[in-house]
């Protein structure tokens, strides 16, 4: 990076840094879109020690909530049985002036339920195969529905930033 574009980061004389976040904030359509934009996500739980689990998934959004799938066996279910509590990421950007990300904390609901697991896991399948004819979603989604569970993200609290405002 050179001087100037790190020159840029700095609130002018005078300016408090909370001025510079709202400056660089994303409005909840930016967000939303940004997230809808992004193909992966990065998932975290706290293990039973307090430290964090991170992961990541492929997710769908319906209405204002992510939904995602994974086995029932990994470390992240068995965390989120113990602390419903998620933090998931999206992010993009090279250099510093073009960082952009959304952080979103929520808590979750978890479906063991076979055929609601398959349900959610049409969305997923749908958002990251789309090439998936519409004739073979439903047997695709029940094949990845084996073994899984079924997480559904109820955001409490979003923090966007995009670095790019800066210029």
């Amino acid at each position: 990076m050179t001087g100037p574009r790190i020159a840029l980061m700095v609130p002018p004389e005078g300016e408090p840094v909370s001025k510079l976040r709202d400056r660089i904030r994303m409005t909840d359509e930016d967000a939303w879109d940004f997230i809808a934009s992004r193909k992966a996500m990065q998932t975290a739980t706290l293990n039973r020690d307090g430290s964090p689990h991170l992961t990541t998934n492929w997710f769908a959004i319906v209405g204002r909530q992510i939904l995602f799938e994974t086995y029932t066996k990994s470390q992240k279910i068995v965390n989120l049985r113990r602390d419903a509590r998620i933090a998931l990421l999206w992010e993009d950007g090279e250099l510093y002036g073009e960082l952009r990300g959304v952080s979103m904390n929520g808590a979750v609901t978890l479906i063991d339920d076979f055929e609601r697991v398959a349900d959610l896991a049409q969305h997923v399948v749908r958002r990251n195969y789309p090439e998936t004819p519409e004739s073979e979603v439903g047997e695709a989604a029940r094949g990845l529905a084996r073994k899984r569970t079924g997480v559904v993200v109820r955001p409490e609290k979003i923090f966007s930033w995009d670095h790019r405002k800066l210029t």
